[in-house]
């Protein structure tokens, strides 16, 4: 790629960051020319329901807010032990789950907030070391608070590290979440917008899974390195109206293994940076 190419893209998203309303002031989205709604959420793929717990008091949550904020930090060693049916559970909930519907089905309310409301995402899980649920590929169900499972499989491990783009920290994982952009969901409301309100909607989703691992003592870290060809064959996406925005492995981490964490930034040190 010449300097040239790079400056120009460069400059795009630079633009695309910035995205100034006033100069398509004549611009009308979807939702203010009053055509139909998309559905708030993806229907069920299969019959088979998992229903989750919802009786997070049998947890050992941390309730120190502040404490939560200044120790959550990026894990990307894991031991490997299963977590929790319970676990997972309050996991999704307070990364995406529905508290309440306003109107007759206009918007989702839900723990984590949103433009407009418009919860454009879907949550996928490959899922390895739960308590209770067998390896493989599921979809989580926000509007019952239950799991579907898409495919069960064994030994997929490897399939993990490669749809991060190689990072096989991550292979090591409990579960990682996977989180779709379902693009006319948000289209409807901001239309040629919608896409740069999704950047900061998803950061939001991927805060509050941050601070509710650190909450319950699992380790997390999102990256935003995803093959997205790969996850979306996987789960089942057009890759076109439905992809793989980003990816947040979760595992179960140990004190022990705090040197193996700062392994990771040895090139700071090294290059003295």
């Amino acid at each position: 790629m010449t300097e040239q190419e790079i400056k120009r893209r460069i400059a795009e998203g630079r633009a695309f960051a910035k995205c100034n309303v006033d100069e398509e002031s004549d611009y009308k989205s979807d939702q203010e020319l009053k055509k139909p709604q998309p559905p708030l959420v993806k229907a069920a793929i299969k019959e088979d329901r998992i229903k989750l717990p919802t009786d997070f008091a049998n947890l050992d949550i941390n309730n120190n807010f502040l404490e939560i904020i200044n120790t959550r930090s990026s894990h990307r060693v894991y031991t490997r032990n299963a977590i929790t049916l319970r676990q997972l559970s309050y996991l999704l909930w307070c990364s995406q789950g529905v508290k309440e519907i306003r109107g007759k089905s206009y918007a989702t309310l839900r723990t984590v907030p949103c433009g407009g409301a418009r919860h454009e995402f879907e949550t996928y899980l490959a899922l390895r070391y739960v308590e209770g649920l067998k390896p493989g590929f599921y979809h989580y169900l926000p509007m019952t608070h239950e799991l579907e499972c898409l495919k069960e499989e064994e030994g997929f491990s490897d399939w993990i590290g490669a749809s991060v783009k190689g990072q096989i920290w991550a292979n090591k994982a409990s579960v990682v979440f996977y989180w779709s952009m379902v693009a006319y969901r948000a289209e409807w409301r901001y239309g040629i917008h919608a896409h740069r309100v999704a950047l900061n909607d998803i950061g939001f989703v991927s805060e509050n899974l941050y601070l509710a691992c650190t909450s319950i003592g699992l380790g997390t870290c999102a990256s935003g390195a995803v093959d997205v060809n790969l996850a979306d064959e996987k789960f089942g996406l057009d890759g076109d109206e439905e992809f793989i925005v980003l990816a947040q492995p979760v595992g179960t981490i140990s004190q022990k293994d705090k040197q193996a964490e700062l392994d990771f930034y040895a090139f700071v040190k090294e290059q003295g940076l």
